[in-house]
């Protein structure tokens, strides 16, 4: 059943969906005390100042100078106050440092998922205070902030690695409410989420969270420009990706989505990952290529099964 949705083409996931909640979501419940603890906790050490001082998930990637495998016009970016839907992880490493990646809301029957690269969360341990930030900008958390309950991986990725797993840089994560016991999907809304979505697009939108910046609470980036396919000829990271060209995408835009319309709002097509994690340089960013496997993870989330082993 799953497969041959994804195999239909371009798939987009509506809230509610029968074949992927077969039972009608409930009315929200009230917080478990220990949920609302750890929501008030999260929100309470995410601090503007913890937030701006975090580093990127992959500091040291993308800062090579303009160039790469592909040589097209690179559209600019520009700083923006984000979209509610689109926002950042946060946690600490084994050194206490903060850490930070991208990540989207997408709808689903709970009201709780997002999507990100898998780069970015394939260790979850020892990573602490693990949030998602909707929209953060400017060191404001407008939305509030969200814990995160599980973390689900393609095994393949965890076996393989970042370079021989590119194909499946991707995650679905299952987010616990806010601490009045708000869902996120609730609090920001959802973008739809595309399998088989093709490599050709002419408007595309990509966002991301450069991990530096002038300002000293930073913004979102925000760029518009066409995608491709690009077959990897490196033997060490096979597959064929999203390829778009976008100037300033630094370290920390990892796990921000590539949008396309899809009525009055997006549907994601693609997160930032993939081939060499995202890219070698800022103007050139992929994706891994959204097949039934993310599917796969999309329905283990909304159902609560065990997320792969590590």
């Amino acid at each position: 059943m799953r497969r041959s949705l994804a195999a239909t083409g371009l798939v987009t996931l509506l809230l509610g969906l029968a074949t992927l909640a077969p039972v009608a979501p409930a009315p929200p419940a009230a917080a478990d005390p220990g949920e609302r603890a750890l929501a008030r906790a999260a929100d309470a050490y995410w601090t503007a100042e913890r937030m701006t001082e975090a580093l990127p998930a992959e500091a040291g990637r993308r800062t090579a100078a303009a160039g790469g495998p592909a040589a097209r016009a690179v559209p600019p970016s520009r700083p923006f106050d984000g979209l509610p839907q689109v926002g950042t992880f946060f946690w600490t490493d084994g050194q206490n440092k903060g850490r930070f990646c991208g990540g989207t809301v997408v709808r689903s029957p709970y009201r709780d998922l997002v999507v990100s690269a898998a780069h970015c969360l394939r260790r979850p341990d020892p990573k602490k205070r693990l949030s998602f930030v909707p929209q953060y900008h400017d060191g404001l958390k407008p939305h509030g902030v969200f814990p995160v309950e599980d973390i689900y991986i393609d095994q393949r990725y965890y076996d393989l690695g970042t370079d021989g797993g590119a194909r499946w840089d991707y995650t679905v994560v299952r987010l616990g409410d806010r601490e009045d016991g708000t869902p996120v999907e609730r609090a920001v809304g959802g973008f739809g989420l595309a399998f088989h979505p093709g490599y050709t697009h002419r408007d595309v939108r990509l966002v991301g969270y450069p991990g530096s910046s002038d300002a000293k609470y930073p913004k979102p980036i925000d760029c518009r420009s066409a995608t491709r396919r690009y077959t990897s000829t490196d033997p060490k990271a096979p597959g064929d990706f999203l390829e778009i060209p976008c100037a300033g995408f630094v370290g920390g835009t990892s796990g921000g989505p590539f949008l396309v319309r899809a009525g009055s709002g997006y549907s994601v097509i693609g997160v930032i990952g993939g081939y060499h994690t995202g890219g070698d340089t800022p103007d050139i960013s992929y994706s891994s290529y959204f097949t039934e496997d993310l599917l796969d993870l999309y329905v283990d989330a909304v159902h609560g099964a065990a997320p792969a082993g590590r």
